[in-house]
């Protein structure tokens, strides 16, 4: 878990060193709010989960990170950091959103909500937050801080 941690920090420096390796002309997702420097935990309201997934800009303790939210096939919503577990260190490492599938702006690799998390040992998928390490309600879902500054 210390080397996930070590990576994931890593891989967000280098993201907003390298300006998130936006390219000319090239949209962001839209984003869920504003950029907020937090210093609690990231919650997300349940009701904006859908099948597209959706963006949500943060910094803590100045690094600017993103965690997505999208539902899968089956209903249930999956998180994850917007950060590539292989392409990070391209400076390009992070997703946009294509229809309903997510794509690598590195390599191009397309994936499905469906698969957020299922290749967590590596590979061109980002860094899932699992259920467990999240803390879900009725109405919300909550990213601990202690998760996001690692």
């Amino acid at each position: 878990m210390r080397k996930f941690f070590s990576v994931l920090t890593a891989a967000v420096l280098l993201l907003g060193v390298c300006g998130c390796g936006i390219r000319e002309n090239e949209q962001l997702p839209e984003a869920a709010s504003e950029v907020t420097d937090i210093k609690d935990d990231l919650v997300i309201p349940i009701n904006e989960v859908t099948e597209t997934a959706k963006f949500y800009p943060v910094t803590v303790e100045g690094t600017d990170m993103e965690v997505f939210a999208v539902r899968d096939s089956e209903g249930s919503i999956r998180t994850a950091f917007n950060t590539c577990q292989s392409c990070y260190t391209s400076g390009n490492g992070r997703y946009a959103v294509e229809g309903t599938d997510l794509v690598c702006q590195n390599c191009g690799f397309h994936f499905t909500a469906d698969q957020v998390g299922a290749n967590a040992n590596g590979g061109c998928s980002p860094w899932a937050i699992s259920a467990a390490e999240r803390i879900d309600s009725e109405d919300t879902i909550t990213i601990p801080y202690s998760l996001l500054a690692g």
